[in-house]
């Protein structure tokens, strides 16, 4: 059974940092590429960020850029989106994502999805 297990979201003030976790299990997570997005109230899912199975590739979306930082523990099964001066713009529902290929991943099409954790940021 597929699970993406996202912690660490909460209330933060603006200027504050919070890193978010994504535990997987029940699929080969070294062979695939993983992924965060979020969902702000009123507005589409958008890619966040992507790395690559090896972590040899990156992608952060522009409004994250030099903020946010995506990793990946390969012997703990886990991403990480870690958030740096974080913005009231940022609140949203995280949510982590995985697919065997990076370019689908940045793309949205995942195969597999978690349930979201909640990011509020306060100004």
């Amino acid at each position: 059974q597929v699970q993406l297990v996202e912690s660490g979201g909460g209330l933060v003030q603006a200027g504050g940092s919070l890193r978010l976790s994504c535990a997987a299990s029940g699929f080969t997570f070294g062979s695939y590429a993983m992924g965060w997005f979020r969902q702000a109230p009123g507005k589409e899912r958008e890619f966040v960020a992507a790395i690559s199975w090896s972590a040899v590739d990156t992608k952060h979306a522009d409004a994250v850029k030099s903020r946010f930082t995506i990793s990946r523990d390969s012997a703990k099964n886990t991403v990480y989106l870690q958030m740096n001066s974080l913005k009231p713009e940022d609140t949203a529902v995280y949510y982590c994502a995985a697919h065997p290929t990076f370019s689908a991943v940045v793309a949205g099409s995942s195969s597999y999805w978690g349930q979201g954790t909640q990011v509020t940021v306060s100004s």
